[in-house]
This record gives C-alpha cells, structure tokens and sequence, in this order.
C-alpha cells in the first residue's frame, strides 16, 4: 500500500516524520515523503523516495499559502485509488482533505502539537484563520494520531471525536551511553531546541548567577537567539552561557551525553505547550542525563513515575532546583533515567502507528 506522506519542512531535523515513515516502511507501507525548502535545501538520505517543494516566498504566511497550492498539485499528481494520505500538522491539511474527498481516498491526520494553541499565533488575526479550519476538517475526520496523550484528550473533548491515537514523539531506546567515572570539570546545562520565545531561556541566562561551577549551553537557533545572546552580554555571563548553534542529529547526541542536565522548562503561554511531551525530554534520557522540567501534564510524568530530575512550578524555583540536580550527580539518577529510558522510546510508540493504519478501510 502506498502512503503519500508530506510534512511543511526541509525534511532533515523532522524526526517524528523520520520515524514514522520508517516504521511503515519497514512494515511493508511503500512511503513517498513531501517536504519543502523552507529552512534550505541541505543533503538528505533516506531509503524511501522523498522530495522538496521549492517555495519562492520568503515570508512565512505567504509560504503556507503557497504551499497549500502546490502541494495539493503533487498530491493530485501522485496519489492513486490505493494510496493513504498522511498529513503531519494543520500547515498540511487542507490540500491533504481535498485531495482526500475528490479521489475516496482514506486520509491519517498527525498532529504533532495544537497548531492553533501555539504561542506564536495566539491573539493574532492568523489564529482565528487557523482556528477555522481546523474546526470545519477536525470533526470530519476518521483517523488520527497526535503527539501527547494530552493532546489526544483535548481534540476529543474539544471537537467530541474518537479520541485520537496518543503515539508520542519518543527516541529509539539506546543501551546507556554515560561513563559515570568521567566528570565534567564544570557541569553542563543543557537546552537544545528552537530559540523561541516562552521556552523559559530568558529565565535560565539570569539564574546562571547563582549557579556556581557550570556552564549553560544552548544548542538551537531562532528567532530570540540575538536577543538572548544580547541579554547573557548585557549580565556579564558570557563565560557561563554558550550559544552553539543549530546541530545535525548526531551531533546534537554527542552534546546531549556530555551533558550534566537537561532544561525542558516552556512557559504556559497556550495549551499547546502546556500539554506537551517536548522531544527534548526523552532525548534527555535516552543519553541518561537527569532533567529539570516545568510542571505541566506531561512533563511531570517524569519526575512523578520515574524519579527522572526535579520539576519547578515557577520560575523562582529554577536555581534551587538545578543546583539540586548538579550536586546529586548524574549517577545519583541512573536507575530512574534507565528505566524510564525502557518504556519512554520509539519501541512503545510503534504498535500504535500499525494498529491505527491496520484499521484504515478503502
């Protein structure tokens, strides 16, 4: 069965896409990936055909107009009377649908987060364009999958559908990669992830004043990078706080294990991220290192199940917390960060993708 995949990305730091088609694909599914250049155009190898819509706008709304059109063209072009849909978020759906009805195709909706609950777009005119449709395609939609439980039980209540599938965006389980043995001679904090706001990096860069003996490392790019980096000069932390950049995945991995702890520490400025599993959590501990996350639904599960790190209900906590972590040491952490490693990765999430596309009917 041929599954028509596409996703509004460059393809190469998507992984819960990455994972996706290659459980599929290892299931017997023929994947074809559709991407774009937003973000630029860097080498991709995968072992299923992909390509990249080539956008020529250059500001982000225009973008997804854009992309609606053309993609409903490749949709069209592509698809055939035994092809599924898959559409990862609502930047992808409405082409996905049309396509969907004029061709009696079955349609699978990922969302990977509550696009129209994101800080980015709340109490903006774009919120309620994007409210719109998610409300006139949602509620007619037979198969679904989201990225947290939470999330899972907000589409149901809000739009009273068959809850959705919760197949939560989980790293593949690794043997434990720490050398305990070895330290650091300054701790390492770690935030790896886009550099937006409402991530809580404002809050982090002050509170390096009372954190002795570390280093705070940011491994990410975005729009609030200057401004921060602005904000550690302006306090005078620049031997404290460490800008490195955007990260290919592997290289990402080599940082996240040197790490001493990991932050996961978003503000609650719209449900989309206080209902949350960020990614940056379970790569946390598959690479064993201990975490300080926001008390928030999802995020505290791993702390309150597994003993995984220490959660902070505000940010006048932050300090206190992670000097708590850093002085118990990584070690101090192993047993919880193994056993939460064991049920919080890929392995888990898998069944719930086959068992979704095992119940799709033509």
């Amino acid at each position: 069965m041929k599954v028509l995949v596409s996703v509004f990305n460059n393809l190469v730091t998507d992984q819960r896409v990455e994972k996706v088609c290659q459980t599929l694909s290892e299931n017997g599914y023929q994947i074809e990936l559709i991407g774009n250049n937003w973000g630029g155009l860097p080498e991709l190898e995968r072992n299923y055909p992909f390509s990249r819509i080539i956008l020529k706008s250059k500001i982000l709304r225009f973008a997804y107009v854009e992309y609606q059109r053309r993609l409903y063209n490749e949709l069209l072009k592509k698809a055939d009377k035994k092809t599924i849909l898959l559409s990862n978020d609502l930047d992808t759906l409405l082409p996905n649908y049309l396509i969907s009805k004029k061709l009696n195709i079955p349609l699978v909706f990922d969302s990977h987060e509550i696009f129209t609950e994101m800080p980015a777009i709340n109490g903006r005119f774009t919120q309620k364009i994007w409210r719109s449709l998610e409300r006139s395609m949602v509620p007619k939609l037979k198969y679904m999958m989201t990225a947290s439980e939470s999330y899972a039980d907000w589409f149901h209540k809000t739009y009273d559908i068959e809850r959705p599938f919760a197949v939560q965006n989980f790293p593949r389980k690794t043997e434990n990669p720490q050398k305990y043995e070895e330290s650091n001679s300054k701790k390492i904090i770690l935030y790896q992830g886009v550099i937006n706001p409402s991530r809580g990096l404002d809050k982090m860069i002050p509170a390096m004043k009372d954190i002795e003996n570390a280093e705070f490392w940011i491994a990410g790019d975005g729009p609030r990078k200057q401004e921060y980096a602005e904000l550690t000069k302006t306090l005078g932390l620049e031997d404290k706080v460490k800008f490195l950049g955007k990260l290919v995945p592997d290289e990402l991995r080599t940082i996240t294990q040197k790490a001493d702890l990991g932050l996961s520490i978003e503000e609650n400025n719209g449900l989309s991220y206080y209902f949350s599993m960020p990614n940056k959590i379970s790569d946390y501990i598959q690479c064993r290192v201990p975490v300080v996350v926001s008390d928030f639904p999802e995020m505290r599960k791993v702390v309150d199940n597994f003993g995984a790190g220490e959660k902070i209900h505000d940010y006048s906590e932050l300090a206190d917390k992670v000097n708590l972590v850093l002085q118990n040491g990584k070690h101090f952490y192993e047993d919880s960060l193994n056993k939460a490693a064991t049920e919080l990765c890929w392995e888990k999430e898998e069944p719930k993708i086959l068992s979704l596309f095992q119940k799709i009917q033509f």
